[in-house]
């Protein structure tokens, strides 16, 4: 099985730390609204990564967190006059819900970040007690970038190039800093936001920390996988080597998967151009399942385009699927016989060979596209060649072999 690494940019051969299991983390949302379909891209590619590896016969330990202490939703809770808790738990209850509604399986663990402070502080520690962290005069810490010689190695930039684009972004409040490049691993509170007692003041982690500590926590202090939307490489999963290589001395990841972006009728999705959809209003035209068909119509690293004619063509091919295992299902009702007959050997040559390119669709960097057109073909076979005529044995090989095949997809 290969894997395109964004780590090294080449397709690699994947080999896992411990024999017959994978250890993976995806990054999940960050909870003060409905999720939108850029969101349902990652949850449905890496949930369909994870069928395959199950598929496969791996035992996958798969967390995905929810960021549940952050700028969005405490502006969000102010406007409604609640508390921030408030707004996270609603939406994370609405996530759970648009993700059961994709067939998406729940995480091995769905951690969130207000419930793991305490692992953020003792990394924070750690990173100050190695010096690759420092507090400033306000209580703020900051990761010292410079102190970590492999900065940069994901997003394959230099820091030489981020200098100059750091220059240009000087933010306020960040005087305190020893470098433009340094990130914050600790932040002071305003007034009226959520805070936690520190040792450096009263306030609240960065981003970047509460995955890494996450990812410790509940898989350990190296992981085969690490995966998510490419938006994600810089800053955050390029702070999050950072961080977690400094703390722990060890690779924190030995793959990392990132997912192409998702354009609204060849635009950018934004709100301000009013093309921006949640997962539930698109609920509300089609059923979800021919959102997920649709995000697998595409090689995931690619970017894929939203539009409603393809949303009909998905339907139009997942309704193909359905109606051939219904009517297989009602053949199974009439047709008798244990044993294939000649003919019928014949064409289970054909069904093993489809299976084969299923999968090796599969093993190549997980090429969905490939996988959906050998069920297309397997459902072409099945609806020129099973008929009442058909022995019972035959008909069962047909729908077993589609739905197993459907259900690494999450169809």
């Amino acid at each position: 099985m290969k894997i395109f690494n964004t780590l090294t940019r080449r397709k690699e051969e994947f080999v896992p730390l411990e024999p017959g299991k994978v250890k993976m983390y995806v990054c999940g949302p960050t909870v003060y609204n409905f999720i939108h379909i850029g969101n349902a891209r990652p949850m449905i590619i890496f949930d369909t990564v994870r069928r395959y590896f199950e598929y496969k016969g791996y035992d996958v330990n798969y967390v995905s967190n929810f960021t549940d202490v952050d700028d969005k939703i405490i502006k969000k809770a102010i406007e409604e006059g609640v508390d921030a808790e408030t707004i996270s738990k609603r939406y994370i209850a609405e996530c759970k819900k648009d993700m059961a509604d994709m067939n998406v399986k729940p995480a091995t663990t769905h951690p969130q970040a207000t419930q793991e402070i305490g692992g953020m502080l003792e990394m924070i520690q750690t990173l100050i007690d190695k010096g690759h962290a420092y507090v400033a005069a306000d209580g703020t810490v900051y990761f010292r970038t410079k102190s970590f010689k492999g900065y940069g190695k994901l997003s394959h930039k230099n820091l030489d190039e981020m200098m100059s684009g750091f220059r240009e972004l000087k933010v306020t409040g960040e005087e305190n800093k020893e470098d433009p490049s340094d990130f914050v691993l600790w932040k002071p509170k305003k007034d009226g936001e959520p805070y936690w007692e520190s040792p450096w003041c009263q306030g609240r982690p960065g981003w970047h920390i509460e995955c890494s500590v996450m990812s410790k926590k509940y898989l350990g202090e190296q992981i085969d996988i690490h995966a998510g939307g490419e938006d994600l490489i810089f800053p955050h999963h390029e702070n999050e080597i950072a961080q977690s290589e400094a703390a722990n001395g060890k690779t924190f990841a030995n793959y990392w998967m990132h997912n192409g972006f998702l354009n609204i009728d060849n635009k950018k999705m934004s709100k301000s151009l009013g093309n921006f959809f949640t997962v539930r209003e698109i609920g509300e035209k089609y059923d979800l399942q021919v959102l997920r068909f649709f995000m697998l119509s595409a090689h995931y690293r690619s970017p894929i385009n939203f539009s409603a004619e393809l949303m009909e063509a998905s339907k139009n091919g997942l309704e193909r699927i359905i109606t051939c295992a219904e009517r297989l299902k009602e053949l199974l009702n009439k047709v008798s016989g244990d044993a294939l007959t000649e003919e019928e050997q014949e064409n289970k040559k054909n069904v093993d060979e489809l299976v084969a390119k299923f999968e090796a669709a599969m093993d190549d960097d997980f090429n969905t596209a490939d996988a959906v057109s050998a069920i297309f073909e397997l459902v072409k076979l099945a609806n020129s060649t099973a008929n009442e005529e058909s022995s019972k044995a035959y008909v069962e090989l047909l729908a077993g072999t589609i739905a197993k095949l459907s259900d690494v997809l999450g169809i």
